[in-house]
């Protein structure tokens, strides 16, 4: 009986959680006169119009390119920031590392809206402003507190005789640091890549006020479709389900170092 009840209790869960997935599916295969004139829970007039303009207009699927390439540059930056900073964190006492520790997460709970205009007006006044890099470098301001805070506690639970042994041996700390230490701690750096992408791929405030043409991305694309005849709802939904693809990959290749993770570490 309870098994039951749990599967009952899991099927309503999955419905609920796919019904607007499902929906945006439904939708993004009609035509957006269709969609205004029925109520249909299939594609009555099924077309794939919306996705060939996507792949075919410059404007659509370069807004995927730009995000794509902001946000994979965002996450080399915060490991490779990140890394070194958190391991600094877990083998070393300095004086205020705690009140350091603890102000890289006040940067992580501010909201963006409080950096856009500051960082819009820099960007501007040193030419970086609607560039991939620009995109890349704000994100870092949440991405590398974060990173630096799950991979503390990663590293926290490596036992330091390892060090001492790896230096003993004659071990430079960068060569035991890339060749030794990072390994044992792969399920911690690909949950933080995870969350470093997830953050950067669906953040759309920074995203919107730094680009312009160049580098923006899909979000900022979607936000600003809108003709004389009102929003293209079928075309909306298909870039919506286009963007979701990239995060279910995402999921699907560091789902072991994922469970991992929320077993081990600090996430």
């Amino acid at each position: 009986m309870k098994v039951r009840k749990r599967s009952i209790a899991l099927g309503i869960y999955y419905f609920l959680l796919l019904l607007p997935i499902y929906w945006m599916l439904n939708m993004s295969l009609r035509t957006n006169a269709s969609i205004l004139a029925t109520f249909s829970l299939f594609p009555t007039d099924f077309t794939l119009e919306n996705y060939i303009k996507i792949f075919t207009d410059a404007s659509w699927y370069m807004g995927y390119v730009n995000a794509i390439i902001y946000v994979g540059m965002n996450t080399v930056i915060s490991l490779t920031v990140a890394l070194p900073a958190a391991y600094a964190f877990s083998r070393y006492q300095f004086v205020g590392d705690k009140q350091m520790f603890f102000w890289l997460l006040t940067n992580r709970m501010a909201p963006a809206a409080v950096f856009a205009l500051p960082f819009f007006q820099l960007y501007s006044s040193v030419g970086l402003l609607d560039t991939h890099i620009a995109v890349a470098l704000a994100h870092c301001l949440f991405n590398v507190p974060l990173s630096v805070w799950i991979l503390e506690g990663f590293m926290s639970g490596v036992p330091r005789e390892i060090d001492e042994t790896a230096f003993i041996d004659g071990y430079s700390l960068p060569r035991f640091f890339i060749t030794i230490f990072i390994p044992l701690i792969k399920a911690g750096v690909g949950v933080t890549a995870f969350f470093c992408f997830m953050f950067s791929w669906v953040e759309l405030l920074l995203a919107r006020t730094l680009t312009v043409t160049n580098a923006k991305p899909i979000s900022a694309i979607m936000t600003r479709t809108i003709s004389a005849t009102g929003l293209d709802y079928g075309l909306l939904a298909a870039a919506g389900i286009l963007t979701i693809l990239p995060g279910a990959l995402v999921i699907w290749f560091v789902r072991n170092y994922m469970a991992k993770g929320f077993a081990l570490g600090r996430v």
